[in-house]
C-alpha cells in the first residue's frame, strides 16, 4: 500500500498502513490543530485505559499531555493514527538524553487488538532511528498486558526490570532480523485480510452495467457470469430489473444481502459518490473501469484524490482506476472481472500490469502458448493497490510460483526491492518496465549524476533484487514457461540435442551470447550415444534427420543422467518419418526422472502442443525458434544463481563518527539554507567522519601560500584551481601535476589561476601509483541514494566503465559491482603489474554507501579519482553537494542494514 502523500501528491499527510485486521490506518505526525481531537479522544477512552498510562485517573493530566504533545515544541516528537474519521492513538517520545528518549502510548479502547499500537511503535522507532535515538524508554505498569504484548511482539531488542510494580522497557531502534521479519509477516498478514474480498469474493455487484451489449460495464457482467463465479452476482442500473439474466438493483445499497466486491463502470465524476454508498453496503473492495482521473491533468487528479480519501477512510482496498479489470482463476471462486475477450485457463502466474492492453497481450500469450494464470490484476492507475502490494499477497499464494510485472512507474521502489528480496527466494518475480528512454537523463554537475538516468536506478534496483528484467511481453511469458516447471538449473551447463542440425547450431551460438557453456561431453557418454546413431561427438548432440523416438529418448536419459549438464534443450524438426506426438511422448518418458529442467523445440509442425504433459502434472514449454528456448533458458539459470548465492550483510564498520558528521551537515545548512557545494575543508571532514582514506588538500589563494602548503605537503604536490562552480578541472587547464619544488609550483600557480581568473588552488601530495576509479552518489528523488563505481580520472566519461547499486549495500553488491567492472583485470594485476588492495577498495566503497545512508542531505558525491593501489585505496579529488530533505523512514530500505535479506 502506498502512502497518501505518493498517491495524492499530498506531502506530510503520512503513512497509510494496515491494521492486523486488514483495516485502512492513517499513521502521521501530529499537527497543533490536532488537539481537540485528541481531547475528544481522551474522553473516549476508559478510565482503565487512563489509570495504566498515566498511573492514575486523572483525565485533566491527559488533557494537558495532549496539550504538551500539540504546542510545545521542544524536541518531542508525536505520531497520531487515525481510523475512519476519528483520531484512535497517539505516540510520543520526549528525549532525556543524548541518543535516549521516553516513549508514550495512548490507544481508544475500540481499537485495542488491531495492531495499531504496534504500528506505531514501528514508525516511531524509524522516526526515532532516523532522528539519532538509539534507544527508547517506556515505564508500564505489570498489570498492563496488551501495551506488554505490543513491546514483546515488536521484535525490537528489549531490556525488562521488574520494580514495584513497575517495568522498565529499553527499546534498541535498530532493525534487528527478527525485528524486520515479524514486520513483514505482519504486514503480509494484513495485506492478505484486506485483499481478501477483492479476490475471493462471496457476491460481486457491477455498478453501470448497461443494457446493451458492447458496453464494458454489460461486458464485465457477462464475463463473471460465463467464467462461472461460484458466488452472487448483481448488476446495478437503476434502469432495469434484469441484465443478461442476472438480478439488477438502482443502487448497491439495495443489493441484497453481503457484498464484497463493487465493479464500477460509471463517468469519473460518480465514482466517488458511489464509493460512499459501498461504504454503507459493507464493500470491501472495489475495482474502478472507469478511466478520466490522473491521466487527463489537474481536474482529474483532484477526483482521483478524492476517490482515494473515500476508499481509505472506509478500508476499501481499491484497484485502478481506469483499469481492465481482475481475474482468480481458483476454481473456488473463479471469478473473471474484466472486459477483455481472453479467458485465462488456470495455473501458476500471477500477472500484474498497469497497462490494459499490455495485461490483454500478456493473457493471450499465455493463453497462444498453453500457460495458465492464477491471479491476474489491472493496475491502471494504482491509486491504492500497487505491486507492492500484490507481491506480498503471491508470495503467500499456494498456486502461484512465477510472478510476472508490467510497470510504468514505481511508488515506493526502495520497499519494492526489499519485498523482492524476500518473495525471491522462493519465486521468481518477471518485470518488463515500461517508459526506457534517453530523454530522462538527469541534469548533473558532477561525473556521478550525469552518468545517471531513470534506467540506471531501475536496473541498480532489479540487480541487487533478484528481479529479472524482460524485454517483452512474449520473453516474460517465455521465462514463466521455463520457471514454472521445477527443476531450476544446478549451473550454466547446457546440452542440446535432436535431430535438426542446424537448430542446434542456432541453439549454441544464442547459449554464447546469453552466457550459457556447452560443455564437451566426455568419452564415455559420447560412445553411448554413437551406440544409438549420433552423428560425430560435439555437443549439440546430432542424431540425424532419421532419428526415431526411441533413439531420442535413449539420448536424453543419457545426457540428463550422466551429471555433466545441468539443463537440456531437445530441437526437433518435425518430419514424415516421425510424429509429432510420439517424439512428445518419447520426451515426456525421459524427463519424468530428470534432475535437469528440459525444454523443447518443435520445427516444421503446426498442430503440434506448445507443452508436453508428464505423467506426474508438471508441462515442458516447447518454444517454435530454439533462440527463444534458449533465451527463457539463460533466464532460469540467472534466477536460479541468484536464490542460491548467500545473501549478503552490510558490514558493520570501524572507525565511523555519525555524530560529527551530522554536526558537519547541520553547521553547513545553516549558512547555506538552500544547499550547495562543500568546500574542500567539510568534504574532507566528512570523508574522516567515514573513514575514507584522502589525500590530505591544502587551501591557498596566494602564490606565496601555495608554496607553503607544498612545503608543509612534501613535494612532489599536484595544484588545482579551487574557483567556485569549476567541477571538471582539467577542461579549462585547472590542473598541474608532479611539481617538485617551488620554482615549478609558482609556474603552475600563474598558469592556473590565469585559465580560471580566480586565486583559490588547493595543493595536494601526490597519491601512490595505481588504477584510477570513480565512485559516487547521487540521490534519484524515488530511488534514494544510488551508488556509481567505474573507471575514473579522464576515462571516467569516455569509457563509461560503470556499476550502479541502490542502498543499503551489501558485501555481494560492492563485490559484483567492482568484479563487473571493465577495468576489473587491471585491479587483479594485468600482465604481470602488482595487483591492487581490493578489500581496501571494497572498504571505501562501502564507507560512502555509510556516508550516503547517514546524510540524507547528499545529493551528489564524486570521488574522481580513487587510486587503487597496492598499498590501499586513496581518495584524491572529491566534491559533495547538500541539499535540504525531510526522508520518509522505511524499514524495508533497512533490511539488509540489519542483516537480513
Amino acid at each position: 500500500m502506498r502512502s497518501i502523500e505518493q498517491a495524492a501528491g499530498r506531502p506530510g499527510a503520512g503513512w497509510d498502513v494496515l491494521a492486523s485486521d486488514g483495516s485502512v490506518v492513517r499513521i502521521r505526525p501530529l499537527r497543533e490543530d490536532d488537539e481537540p481531537a485528541l481531547d475528544a479522544m481522551n474522553e473516549r477512552v476508559s478510565d482503565r485505559s487512563i489509570y495504566l498510562r498515566f498511573f492514575g485517573i486523572s483525565r485533566s493530566l491527559a488533557g494537558q499531555f495532549s496539550h504538551h504533545l500539540a504546542t510545545d515544541h521542544d524536541g518531542h516528537v508525536a505520531l497520531v493514527a487515525e481510523y475512519g474519521d476519528q483520531l484512535v492513538g497517539v505516540a510520543s517520545y520526549e528525549p532525556l538524553r543524548a541518543g535516549e528518549a521516553e516513549m508514550a502510548f495512548l490507544l481508544e479502547d475500540s481499537v485495542h487488538g488491531r495492531g495499531i499500537g504496534t504500528l506505531l511503535l514501528e514508525q516511531l522507532a524509524a522516526t526515532a532511528r532516523e532522528n539519532g535515538i538509539q534507544r527508547l524508554r517506556a515505564d508500564t505498569l505489570v498489570e498492563n498486558a496488551p501495551m506488554l504484548r505490543v513491546f514483546a511482539g515488536s521484535g525490537f531488542e528489549q531490556v525488562r526490570k521488574l520494580d514495584s510494580g513497575v517495568i522498565e522497557l529499553v527499546l534498541d531502534t535498530a532493525y534487528r532480523p527478527s525485528t524486520l521479519e515479524r514486520m513483514a509477516d505482519r504486514e503480509r498478514a494484513a495485506g492478505d485480510r484486506s485483499l481478501h474480498r477483492l479476490f475471493s469474493p462471496r457476491a460481486v455487484a457491477v455498478i453501470g452495467a448497461g443494457r446493451t451489449p458492447g458496453g464494458i460495464g454489460h461486458e464485465v457482467l457477462l464475463n463473471v457470469v460465463k467464467g462461472n463465479f461460484t458466488g452472487s452476482v448483481y448488476a446495478v442500473n437503476p434502469h432495469a430489473d434484469r441484465i443478461a439474466d442476472v438480478p439488477s438493483y438502482p443502487s448497491v445499497v439495495e443489493v441484497p444481502g453481503v457484498v464484497d466486491l463493487a465493479v464500477i463502470a460509471l463517468p469519473a465524476e460518480q465514482v466517488r459518490d458511489v464509493l460512499t454508498d459501498c461504504a454503507a453496503k459493507g464493500v470491501g473492495g472495489a475495482v474502478v473501469l472507469t478511466a478520466g482521473f490522473s491521466e487527463l491533468g489537474a481536474a482529474g487528479r483532484q477526483l482521483q484524490r478524492e476517490i482515494l480519501e473515500t476508499a481509505r477512510r472506509h478500508s476499501i482496498r481499491l484497484i485502478g482506476p481506469n483499469c481492465l479489470g481482475l481475474v482468480n482463476t481458483d476454481p473456488a471462486i473463479s471469478l473473471n472481472a474484466t472486459f477483455a475477450e481472453v479467458s485465462p485457463m488456470p495455473g501458476a502466474l500471477a500477472i500484474a500490469a498497469q497497462s490494459g492492453a499490455v495485461g490483454i497481450a500478456v493473457l493471450d500469450q499465455a493463453a497462444r502458448t498453453g500457460l495458465g494464470i492464477s491471479e491476474f490484476v489491472s493496475l491502471g492507475n494504482k491509486v491504492d493497490v500497487s505491486g507492492n502490494d500484490l507481491l506480498l499477497h503471491w508470495w503467500g499464494d499456494l498456486r502461484t510460483a512465477v510472478i510476472g510485472l508490467y510497470l510504468e512507474s514505481f511508488g515506493n521502489p526502495r520497499k519494492f526491492g526489499g519485498l523482492a528480496r524476500l518473495v525471491g527466494r522462493t519465486k521468481p518475480i518477471l518485470v518488463v518496465k515500461g517508459g526506457r528512454s534517453a530523454g530522462g537523463r538527469r541534469a548533473g554537475a558532477s561525473h556521478t549524476a550525469a552518468a545517471a538516468t531513470p534506467e540506471t536506478a531501475v536496473d541498480a534496483l532489479f540487480a541487487q533484487s533478484g528481479v529479472l528484467r524482460m524485454d517483452t511481453v512474449e520473453e516474460l511469458v517465455e521465462t514463466a514457461r521455463v520457471l514454472a516447471v521445477r527443476p531450476l538449473p544446478r549451473g550454466r551447463r547446457l546440452a542440446v540435442v535432436g535431430n535438426a542440425g542446424g537448430a542446434g547450431v542456432l541453439a549454441a551460438d544464442a547459449a554464447g551470447r546469453l552466457g550459457l557453456e556447452l560443455p564437451e561431453l566426455s568419452e564415455t557418454v559420447q560412445r553411448e550415444l554413437a551406440a544409438i546413431g549420433a552423428v560425430g561427438s560435439g555437443n549439440p548432440v546430432d542424431l540425424g534427420a532419421a532419428a526415431s523416438p526411441t533413439s531420442l529418448a535413449q539420448a536424453l536419459k543419457i545426457i540428463v543422467d550422466s551429471g555433466e549438464v545441468d539443463t537440456a534443450l531437445v530441437c526437433y524438426a518435425a518430419t514424415r518419418a516421425g510424429r509429432v506426438e510420439r517424439i512428445y511422448d518419447a520426451v515426456a518418458g525421459a524427463a519424468v526422472q530428470a534432475d535437469v529442467p528440459i525444454v523443447v523445440n518443435c520445427i516444421g509442425s503446426t498442430h503440434a502442443a506448445p507443452e508436453i504433459a508428464l505423467a506426474d502434472g508438471r508441462r515442458l514449454a516447447v518454444f517454435p525458434f530454439p533462440e527463444s528456448a534458449v533465451r527463457a533458458l539463460a533466464h532460469a539459470v540467472r534466477y536460479a544463481e541468484w536464490r542460491s548465492r548467500p545473501q549478503g550483510v552490510v558490514p558493520d564498520l570501524p572507525r565511523v563518527d555519525a555524530t560529527a558528521a551530522r554536526a558537519v551537515v547541520r553547521w553547513f545548512l545553516e549558512r547555506n539554507p538552500e544547499g550547495g557545494w562543500l568546500e574542500p575543508l567539510h568534504t574532507g571532514q566528512l570523508l574522516q567522519c567515514a573513514g575514507v582514506p584522502a589525500i590530505p588538500v591544502l587551501s591557498a589563494s596566494s602564490r606565496s601560500e601555495a608554496i607553503a602548503a607544498a612545503e608543509s605537503a612534501g613535494y612532489p604536490v599536484a595544484l588545482k584551481t579551487d574557483a567556485p562552480g569549476v567541477l571538471h578541472k582539467t577542461d579549462i587547464g585547472g590542473v598541474r601535476v608532479g611539481l617538485v619544488n617551488s620554482a615549478q609550483l609558482g609556474t603552475a600557480y600563474a598558469e592556473v589561476t590565469a585559465a580560471t581568473g580566480d586565486p583559490r588552488v588547493v595543493v595536494q601530495a601526490m597519491a601512490p601509483s595505481g588504477t584510477e576509479l570513480v565512485i559516487g552518489v547521487v540521490r534519484d528523488r524515488l530511488f534514494g541514494p544510488l551508488l556509481m563505481a567505474g573507471s575514473g580520472g579522464i576515462l571516467t566519461d569516455i569509457l563509461a566503465d560503470r556499476q550502479w547499486r541502490g542502498l543499503p549495500l551489501t558485501d555481494l553488491d560492492a563485490t559484483d559491482m567492482l568484479h563487473s567492472l571493465r577495468c576489473a583485470p587491471l585491479l587483479a594485476g594485468y600482465r604481470g603489474a602488482q595487483a591492487a588492495d581490493e578489500e581496501a577498495v571494497l572498504d571505501v566503497i562501502h564507507r560512502i554507501a555509510w556516508l550516503a545512508e547517514l546524510v540524507p542531505e547528499l545529493a551528489e558525491l564524486d570521488i574522481n579519482p580513487l587510486i587503487a593501489g597496492p598499498s590501499g585505496a586513496f581518495a584524491v579529488d572529491v566534491r559533495m553537494r547538500l541539499t535540504p530533505t525531510n526522508p520518509e523512514p522505511d524499514w524495508y530500505a533497512r533490511r539488509m542494514r540489519a542483516g537480513g535479506a
